[in-house]
């Protein structure tokens, strides 16, 4: 295994962040607040068209607050997607709420808008319905945001919506992370810019974004001592990680150009292949393509995505499963799952592929990828 590592999606810096963490050790403002918080804050206001932004410590903890701003506590029931990674839904359980998880669709691989009103009926009848529900969009693309927010509304369920892996990703002319009473960003290291660590809770009502903000910071109130009267998290994005941040937001637009050709380029080696089938772009969406994703069938080749994935890292590529789905995740062994009839979650964990989506690869280190998986599906090489 002598050639270079090929990497799924690592940190790729653009030049600015270490002037600006720089500058935070300069100006001594290295804790929890400082310039480049309030200027990475209000890049992702103009960025994405919303009027309140906090950055806080993970996207974990933002969809925590989120939760705990919609009052979800003990026995509430909080609908999730299912098809996503355990930060999604771990909040959910820090409260002593109950999670429901629900099916994908295959025309986006998010929450099925099918699964999402049968679910709602049924928890309408049973008089329990979810005090929120998280929409996650995955690897870089909206879920069908309108016809999923026209369901709750018909029911009068908020929506946090988890765009932890679609930041610049964009439906019907709206920015991903816009359609929910709350949005969720992540910047973890493999996403598609970071702060080392960190994320960021977005609302167009910035009463709530007020109220989140005191939360992350141990929920202090106004006094010459250290008053307490609720219960508050220490959550609050540093200033150090925010430059790293504002730095990042800078070439955003680079990076999902980037991430876009890289999954052209699979799309012309690997296209050709009946049994390859690559994850959509809805139309009249832009899909930020964060991770370059498809599917086989393995009847038509005789060989399982877990196959390919071995044999991928065999040859010192890094590639992943699709998530398994959480309503298979024996932290969640109980918990009521919604499907479109189909387990359409099931069937994307089972023969989904995530490819190396990292934006430092070279044309060549693409080819090689291209390759190997060819290589293991036993597809001769057909590309220049």
């Amino acid at each position: 295994m002598s050639q270079t590592r090929i990497l799924l999606s690592s940190p790729h810096m653009g030049g600015n962040e270490r002037k600006y963490v720089k500058e935070a050790f300069k100006t001594n403002w290295i804790a929890p607040v400082g310039n480049n918080i309030d200027v990475f804050e209000n890049q992702i206001k103009e960025y994405t068209g919303i009027k309140a932004a906090c950055a806080v410590s993970s996207g974990t903890g933002a969809i925590h607050l989120a939760l705990d701003l919609l009052d979800v506590g003990k026995d509430d029931i909080v609908f999730c997607s299912s098809l996503t990674f355990v930060a999604s839904a771990n909040p959910i359980l820090y409260l002593g709420a109950r999670p429901v998880f629900i099916d994908s669709e295959l025309e986006t691989w998010n929450m099925s808008p099918v699964a999402l009103e049968e679910a709602l009926e049924f928890y309408k009848t049973h008089e329990k319905l979810p005090k929120a529900v998280i929409i996650v969009n995955l690897y870089g693309q909206s879920a069908q945001m309108d016809k999923l927010v026209g369901i709750c509304d018909k029911y009068g369920v908020p929506i946090i919506e988890d765009a932890a892996e679609s930041l610049g990703a964009v439906y019907k002319g709206r920015m991903s992370g816009t359609f929910g009473k709350f949005g969720v960003f992540s910047f973890n290291g493999n996403k598609i810019i970071t702060t080392s660590g960190g994320g960021m809770l977005i609302s167009d009502e910035e009463i709530m974004i007020k109220k989140a903000l005191k939360k992350a910071t141990q929920s202090k109130e106004t006094a010459a001592h250290y008053q307490h009267e609720n219960i508050g998290y220490n959550y609050r994005l540093s200033n150090i990680c925010a430059g790293i941040g504002r730095g990042q937001m800078e070439i955003l637009e680079e990076r999902i150009r980037q991430k876009r050709a890289i999954f052209e380029q699979y799309v012309y080696g690997l296209g050709d292949v009946e049994a390859v089938e690559f994850m959509p772009e809805l139309k009249g969406s832009f899909h930020t393509r964060w991770l370059s994703a498809l599917t086989i069938d393995s009847k038509i080749l005789g060989v399982t995505a877990a196959e390919v994935i071995k044999h991928l890292a065999e040859n010192n590529i890094e590639a992943r499963p699709v998530w398994k789905p959480l309503h298979m995740q024996p932290l969640f062994a109980g918990y009521d799952y919604f499907s479109e009839g189909e387990d359409n979650s099931k069937f994307l964990f089972e023969n989904g592929i995530c490819l190396p989506s990292d934006t430092k690869m070279t044309v060549e280190e693409i080819s090689r990828v291209i390759g190997s998986f060819r290589e293991r599906i036993h597809v001769d090489k057909i590309f220049a």
